[in-house]
């Protein structure tokens, strides 16, 4: 489950004109996107530049045959690492492992990454100038994440992540062996339940006896008891509290890990701010527990542990994305309501006892903040109409300057020495790196991770159009014609609804990048658009569907459709629709309440929001959503209104349902009640379930699966609107 328009006119008029070029050369190609053409997909996500600006370090994420079993296919991330000035790229990473988490030494010698070693997560040290094998730092018995380096070079910061039970037993940790200052609500017991026993584990014993047995029991996995809130995780269940403490160490190999942070409390995102102080984020409130506390805060602490102190933080609020300028006088970070329907302000304050922030206003999501080398600008990205635009906000001026278009995504970047590199994604390729000046002027491609695939495939170009909702709200949609478009002809138009609810679409958006160029290439168009809800706009936008998931989005996205139908080209006989999570909700309600569409399909949806309520760990919408829970009067009602299972009975449209079958995110229970009152009235209905399968299947899922899914879609599709004998 992103500077005024004004200001960046003659900008995107310029890259349209850019953009109708390499549409034009785009369409050269002669073969069709395949399903299998995603084992193709190369994605580029971490990029960090040495400090003098010379060499870039990257991540590559490359799907490739699974050794066990070559029916299967499996991720690999490795770091490859560019000559920024000859333009030349080289992989550095080789393992079976992977690596991720690339990161600079000062003086540019040496790589810090991440790899997984005897089932934990270590970091290595890679010297690029004597060469020879990565050498592992790290041997954290509870793993060794996100390596920072200090200013001089000598110590590198990282994360660890372990169980409040583990903490609560580690001798080093905590020695003195302290209990959480919350209480941890086991019914009838104190605190003191997660020390280890030492009582003999005896279920013919006396109740001391009788708990160690039971917590063997525990242990052993043979029972698991629930008493936390937050107890869904992504694809099980679990009662375990995590705790996150930053630890520093020395480079050389003899070097001994310490902790920086302790206590039953989680610290992250460490920075250096001068060789011996970090700023971290936390959530510390020692009155309840972890998975209650929405607020989050920033703190200052020494490289030796002593004087822990919040710089910034207030009830209700949520501070994160910090960071420090070079010279360790400024931080920025975003700061929002710990209800999720806002958009973070901007702020940047003075690293002095006693500043008061400066607020950038800015009504868009500010994501990936960096400093350029001289303090002067602050770089970021934000999701805006449809792509990710990078912006410079000039710290004198406050003045905000969007230097990419939004038909275009920028994913990772780093900026160094008056050199700017990022990964982009457009119409020509989902993920290619990019470089060019501090301004993105003089930019050029320095990869071809996709475009060499992608030069031989004919590919639809999206047109881009508004309309002005119900509501008075711009609406923008996108219009992909099939790839074998001939004027004249009619062709099947699929409408493509995006999830979350406050998700975004378009251009620059990767994700979608090879389903829609899979279904034009099946004689498809594709429209998509942004209801109201959307991310990528205005906060007033993305609180436009408030108490309102069904009526006014399902309206936002059946007008874009409208508009397409009439180019004229639409066969109205062979409409279809699709969409995953808070779109496979719309999808169900839209079923239950027009009738146009000859097929369905219905992905990883939300069908009874009161179920949902208790079986997902993304219940927090129902709250944030619909202004209550649904023991409350006035928010049952709303939620029973907004529930697409109470319109079941409306429903007329064959429809396939598809479920990951350890999706906890939005559960799996409200979807079987929908398809089975849809099959106890004998509905066309089709129920697929993915084994092992999370939320995240058509992602980064197991890639089996994700072309099982995609080609089962077309197929049922097919039952409807193909030329098939249906046998």
């Amino acid at each position: 489950m992103a500077t005024s328009h004004r200001m960046i006119i003659s900008f995107f008029l310029t890259m349209s004109m850019v953009f109708v070029f390499v549409f034009s050369f785009a369409q050269k190609g002669s073969d069709p996107i395949q399903v299998t053409d995603l084992l193709q997909v190369k994605a580029i996500n971490t990029v960090k530049l040495s400090d003098d600006g010379k060499r870039a370090a990257y991540t590559v994420t490359s799907v490739i045959p699974d050794e066990k079993n070559p029916d299967d296919f499996v991720y690999q991330t490795q770091i490859w690492v560019l000559n920024t000035e000859t333009s030349v790229t080289s992989q550095v990473s080789f393992a079976k492992e992977g690596a991720s988490q690339p990161a600079w030494s000062p003086d540019g010698t040496n790589l810090a990454f991440v790899r997984n070693t005897d089932g934990k997560s270590q970091i290595f040290l890679l010297n690029l100038v004597t060469g020879g094998e990565p050498r592992q730092l790290t041997k954290s018995k509870y793993g060794a994440t996100n390596p920072v380096w200090s200013p001089d070079g000598s110590k590198i910061a990282f994360s660890s992540s372990m169980t409040i039970r583990e903490y609560a037993n580690d001798s080093i940790l905590n020695p003195a062996k302290k209990l959480p200052p919350f209480p941890l609500e086991r019914p009838g017991r104190t605190n003191s339940f997660i020390l280890t026993s030492k009582a003999k584990a005896d279920a013919n014993g006396n109740i001391d006896e009788v708990r160690a047995y039971l917590a063997k029991n525990e242990a052993d996995k043979k029972a698991k008891v629930i008493t936390k809130l937050q107890f869904q995780e992504e694809s099980t269940t679990s009662n375990e509290y995590s705790l996150n403490h930053i630890y520093i160490t020395g480079t050389n190999p003899e070097a001994k890990a310490v902790p920086i942070t302790t206590g039953y409390f989680s610290f992250r995102n460490p920075e250096f701010a001068g060789n011996n102080k970090l700023i971290v984020e936390a959530s510390i409130d020692s009155l309840q527990m972890p998975d209650r506390v929405m607020e989050s805060e920033i703190w200052l602490v020494n490289t030796d542990g002593s004087g822990l102190t919040k710089i910034a933080g207030e009830k209700d609020k949520a501070y994160g994305n910090s960071s420090v300028s070079h010279d360790f006088k400024w931080i920025a970070y975003t700061k929002g309501k710990t209800e999720f329907v806002n958009i973070p302000v901007l702020e940047i304050m003075a690293l002095q006892p006693g500043s008061k922030p400066i607020v950038v206003p800015y009504d868009r999501s500010k994501q990936s903040l960096t400093w350029s080398a001289n303090n002067k600008y602050l770089y970021f990205t934000s999701p805006s109409n449809g792509g990710v635009i990078l912006n410079r906000l000039d710290i004198a001026t406050k003045q905000i300057t969007a230097m990419t278009s939004p038909d275009e995504g920028v994913g990772g970047f780093d900026i160094a020495a008056d050199k700017l590199i990022y990964s982009k994604t457009c119409i020509v390729s989902p993920f290619e790196l990019y470089i060019g000046d501090a301004m993105a002027k003089n930019t050029k491609v320095v990869t071809t991770l996709n475009s060499s695939w992608i030069s031989s495939k004919r590919l639809s170009v999206p047109e881009k159009h508004v309309f002005t909702n119900s509501a008075g709200m711009e609406v923008e949609y996108w219009v992909m014609k099939p790839t074998n478009f001939q004027s004249g002809n009619k062709y099947p138009l699929l409408l493509e609804i995006h999830g979350g609810p406050a998700a975004m679409w378009g251009p620059g958006e990767n994700s979608m990048w090879h389903e829609y160029q899979y279904f034009c290439s099946k004689g498809y168009g594709v429209v998509y658009c942004n209801p109201r809800g959307s991310g990528g706009y205005t906060e007033a936008f993305l609180r436009g569907n408030i108490k309102d998931w069904g009526a006014g989005p399902t309206s936002d996205v059946l007008t874009a459709l409208d508009k397409a139908v009439a180019e004229g080209w639409a066969d109205t006989s062979k409409l279809i629709i699709t969409g995953g999570s808070y779109a496979g909700y719309l999808t169900a309600w839209i079923v239950g309440h027009d009738n146009r569409f000859k097929a369905a399909c219905a992905q990883r949806g939300v069908y009874d929001l009161r179920t949902f309520m208790g079986e997902a760990n993304a219940w927090r919408l129902v709250p944030n959503y619909f202004g209550g829970y649904p023991w409350q009067k006035e928010a049952s009602a709303v939620i029973e209104r907004e529930s697409p299972i109470n319109y079941v009975e409306n429903v007329k449209t064959p429809l396939i349902m598809f479920h990951g079958e350890n999706d906890l995110r939005t559960g799996l229970v409200s979807g079987e009640e929908f398809y089975k009152s849809l099959k106890i009235r004998e509905m066309p209905v089709e129920y697929v379930r993915h084994p092992g399968a999370t939320h995240e299947i058509t992602r980064s899922g197991n890639n089996r699966q994700r072309i099982d899914q995609m080609l089962r879609t077309w197929e049922f599709f097919e039952r409807y609107i193909g030329k098939s004998d249906n046998k």
